[in-house]
């Protein structure tokens, strides 16, 4: 089946489509790929390892359908499945506005192909928006723990939201991975695809209109992370350079130039804040990870220097290119991998 809807800058967006039965989805995954099925083959084969699959749609965003129809028998297992054709893919965010305008169950969750979930993880997203949050994200763990460099990557990202962590109402969750309530996304319109590039700035939006977020630790994923600097550099400067362009999109000019100047304090105040929780997770890890957690600190830093001063640029672009792909994303992975399979010490668990 074959449906029309509107993409995220206006324009059609074409939809190939499996109809749901008499079951409707409880939960849509969103997932984007750059070019073909292969990319995201790990993400659906962990999707398809889920305890309630046959509860979720997949919404999945590419190019050209004609690029996955050779491997659509992988999406019978599910509730319902569509793909949604956008063209080349300019931003993340546009395919991911793109695929939640193209859903219909009443919560969707963001998904990367290099973040696999544990097979209770819908589960648990599914039973805790059955209790009212606006948006729920799961627990972090490291997928490729044995370089320095991920360590740095994953504790930057998702240090808050280290596996395991506690239940409960949060501030702020782990960006790309985390679900919300479809029809709350939608009352942004068109600035949807801007607050989804930087999830942080949405956060803030959802509570300050009065909703609650919640991390949901039975909700877990493994997330790859960089391993090769000449990736994980540009971006560490593209993505700082996005969520600051993002950050002071409707600021007065003075503020911005104050944020501008103070961009060099950057990398010492997001280290307080990330060390406490390295000690408490992992201890052996800090004396090892603090130098290139640093280094990317810095980077980082430039990159927000260059977006409060000069705005995004071709940033969204450049991190897209940059974002699938993965260095070290486990090959065969049938499932998440096991936290015994990548020899990863159990933290007893902000930036």
């Amino acid at each position: 089946m074959v449906s029309t809807n509107q993409g995220p800058d206006g324009a059609a967006v074409v939809a190939l489509e499996q109809p749901a039965g008499r079951r409707k989805p409880a939960l849509s995954v969103i997932i984007v790929t750059p070019d073909s099925y292969d990319t995201i083959r790990n993400l659906v084969g962990a999707l398809r390892a889920q305890t309630v699959r046959d509860a979720l749609e997949l919404v999945i965003v590419a190019p050209a359908a004609a690029a996955l129809r050779a491997d659509i028998g992988d999406l019978d297992d599910f509730c319902c499945w569509r793909i949604v054709e956008l063209g080349i893919l300019r931003s993340v965010a546009r395919a991911k506005t793109a695929g939640i305008r193209c859903a219909t169950a009443p919560v969707v969750v963001m998904t990367e192909d290099h973040s696999l979930p544990d097979p209770a993880w819908a589960q648990a997203l599914i039973d805790a928006h059955g209790q009212g949050w606006a948006a729920v994200g799961p627990a972090m763990c490291n997928g490729n723990p044995e370089s320095l460099i991920s360590w740095a990557d994953f504790i930057i990202g998702y240090g808050p939201w280290f596996d395991p962590t506690a239940a409960g109402e949060v501030d702020d969750l782990p960006g790309h991975n985390t679900s919300y309530k479809r029809d709350l996304l939608l009352e942004y319109k068109d600035r949807l695809e801007e607050l989804l590039a930087a999830e942080s700035i949405l956060h803030q939006e959802l509570r300050a209109r009065g909703h609650r977020l919640y991390l949901e630790p039975a909700a877990r994923t493994f997330h790859s992370n960089f391993t090769q600097p000449s990736r994980w550099i540009p971006y560490l400067c593209y993505s700082g350079r996005l969520f600051a362009a993002q950050r002071v999109y409707s600021w007065p000019l003075l503020r911005r130039a104050a944020y501008s100047a103070g961009a060099c304090l950057i990398p010492l105040v997001r280290l307080k804040r990330l060390v406490p929780g390295i000690r408490r997770s992992r201890p052996d890890l800090l004396p090892r990870v603090l130098a290139p957690l640093l280094f990317a600190l810095v980077v980082d830093a430039v990159g927000q220097w260059l977006g409060y001063t000069f705005g995004a640029g071709q940033a969204a672009e450049k991190v897209a290119r940059l974002e699938f792909h993965r260095n070290g994303l486990l090959a065969h992975a049938a499932r998440p991998p096991r936290r015994e399979d990548l020899g990863q010490a159990a933290p007893q668990r902000e930036e």
